[in-house]
């Protein structure tokens, strides 16, 4: 089947777990050669019959799917709705809401804003991949100077100190690559947990401040003070 032209043919197209198993190959590995994303290891064997490919390498997570270590693992959506929502912010040249989304893909508007974020940050910088190995993250509070406004406007908008009235804003670097900011609606454990999870590999050393919010990423990343 010739590549979609239409929405409908995108559906179609990427109901198909080949189809979606051979774009994102084509993605990851242009050599064709699929490797384990927890050791690289180009030892492994496709599960036909879980759509999983099992590393024969000696690790505790020899079992991975084609959106391990991407910006599609940690959701519950497959890839038939993540690559048609790709197909969807590439080719609607003047944008799609995340309405428009969540009507065309049949999800909610919830997961087609959380599906239009990520892949336009993807887009930008080329990868679908996250970032590991060394990684910094620290959050900030952004807001324009109160001695730049006019006197009317800074009453109304300087209402306290702080972060009051002021955008939450987290930085990730991956030391030596890439840098990704978000917007962010608070610095609550939940929040930034769940940003860091979908932004950094499994197994990154994250380094941080001592904000108790990054306490408990043990588990997802190797959590380190600075």
């Amino acid at each position: 089947m010739d590549a979609p032209t239409t929405l409908q043919q995108a559906i179609i197209y990427f109901s198909d777990v080949k189809r979606c198993n051979d774009f994102m190959i084509d993605i990851r590995w242009p050599d064709g050669k699929v490797r384990c994303p927890h050791c690289d290891s180009t030892n492994v064997t496709y599960l036909s019959a879980v759509n999983r490919w099992k590393c024969y390498s000696k690790h505790s997570r020899p079992q991975f799917s084609l959106k391990v270590g991407t910006i599609f693992e940690d959701s519950p959506l497959g890839l038939d709705k993540w690559l048609t929502a790709v197909w969807l912010v590439v080719n609607c040249k003047n944008g799609i809401s995340s309405y428009e989304m969540a009507r065309d893909l049949g999800v909610t508007q919830k997961s087609a804003w959380f599906m239009n974020h990520r892949i336009r940050l993807a887009l930008q910088e080329g990868s679908f991949g996250k970032l590991g190995g060394e990684v910094e993250v620290d959050e900030t509070f952004i807001g324009g100077k109160a001695r730049n406004m006019h006197v009317a406007q800074r009453k109304r908008r300087i209402t306290g100190t702080g972060g009051k009235d002021k955008t939450a804003v987290l930085g990730i670097l991956e030391r030596g690559g890439k840098v990704r900011t978000t917007v962010i609606e608070d610095r609550k454990k939940k929040t930034l947990q769940a940003e860091v999870r979908n932004q950094v590999e499994a197994g990154s050393a994250l380094y941080s401040d001592e904000l108790l919010s990054y306490e408990g990423l043990a588990g997802r990343v190797r959590t380190q003070g600075d």
